[in-house]
């Protein structure tokens, strides 16, 4: 587990744009199964792959179309819910930072840490606006 100082500008970035923390299986569970879109956000403090997915994920949401709720978790420190999410996720391995949306429960679209590695935050966020297009 990483310690709470070290990830609370982490989590703040998230959180002050709306996403809602996810601290436990049940409530991974519940936002995931609600009716609608939900972008789930697996947050992490790895510098080179999360420092553009953070804000890529806040600035697709200047999208007409988007998600109707947005969630996140944060790998190494809930583990709980990051498992969970994880679980949700299949069959793509578990990867952080990653990011996913679900509609009605179901998932329909991926980025994996791989899609995140490398690409500036603008490319990352055109990618989940392509999915809100078509899934929102």
């Amino acid at each position: 587990m990483y310690p709470a100082e070290l990830v609370k500008p982490m989590r703040q970035d998230l959180a002050s744009a709306g996403f809602e923390e996810l601290h436990t299986s049940e409530a991974v569970e519940n936002a995931i199964k609600k009716e609608g879109t939900t972008l789930v956000v697996v947050n992490s403090v790895c510098g080179c792959a999360a420092a553009n997915a953070r804000p890529a994920a806040k600035l697709s949401l200047h999208n007409a179309k988007k998600p109707d709720h947005i969630v996140t978790v944060f790998a190494g420190v809930d583990i709980e819910a990051v498992n969970t999410a994880r679980n949700l996720m299949i069959p793509f391995p578990p990867s952080s930072p990653s990011m996913a949306l679900f509609k009605d429960g179901e998932l329909v679209h991926m980025i994996e840490r791989h899609h995140i590695e490398g690409r500036p935050a603008e490319l990352i966020a055109e990618n989940l606006v392509t999915a809100y297009d078509e899934f929102c």
